[in-house]
């Protein structure tokens, strides 16, 4: 899509990341290649297709941006088919960018995920690593439960001991707490 591709997608991403890790996105910019005016620059381009008439929809708008996915796999929930698709990231080499679509090419979800064959160690209730683990690695925990945030692109997980791990678009941004060592 003109104006947009994967770099930028990553931009954009990080606008919402920014809210919870200004650091970690600051930092990043430069491993784009990037400046803060040109990650406001794709965050404005991303939010006026977003709201335009005349732009992709749903799963067509993330694949005009992002190309052909480097992985698709039907799923049956119930009775619902989906689909969901894979495109790996420059700026998160150990993450992909999932999208989970319905029937017509809805949206259903979309998040950071842990990439195949990824070396990040297996996540902890004392080993969690921001800006490494994912949701999935963490939901998974024996104990931990999800906390409503309110928030489409945050998340946040409760484990043993008051240790909050919060997301934003799947990726670890926090862990805090009183037994978060």
């Amino acid at each position: 899509m003109r104006g947009l591709a994967r770099r930028e997608f990553c931009l954009v991403l990080l606008r919402r990341m920014a809210d919870v890790r200004p650091d970690l996105t600051a930092q990043a910019l430069p491993r784009l290649g990037a400046t803060r005016g040109e990650a406001h620059a794709a965050h404005t381009r991303w939010q006026a297709l977003q709201h335009s008439r005349r732009a992709p929809r749903g799963l067509a708008l993330r694949t005009a941006v992002l190309g052909p996915p480097e992985e698709l796999e039907d799923r049956r929930v119930g009775d619902l088919d989906i689909q969901v698709r894979r495109w790996p990231l420059p700026l998160w080499p150990h993450q992909w960018w999932e999208v989970v679509s319905g029937p017509g090419g809805a949206v259903l979800h979309e998040h950071l995920a842990r990439a195949p064959g990824s070396p990040v160690p297996a996540a902890g209730p004392h080993r969690l690593l921001v800006w490494q683990h994912v949701l999935d690695d963490v939901a998974g925990l024996p104990g931990a439960r999800g906390v409503e945030t309110g928030v489409p692109t945050r998340s946040e997980v409760l484990l043993p001991g008051g240790v909050r791990a919060v997301f934003v678009w799947g990726l670890l941004q926090q862990v805090g707490g009183p037994g978060a060592g």
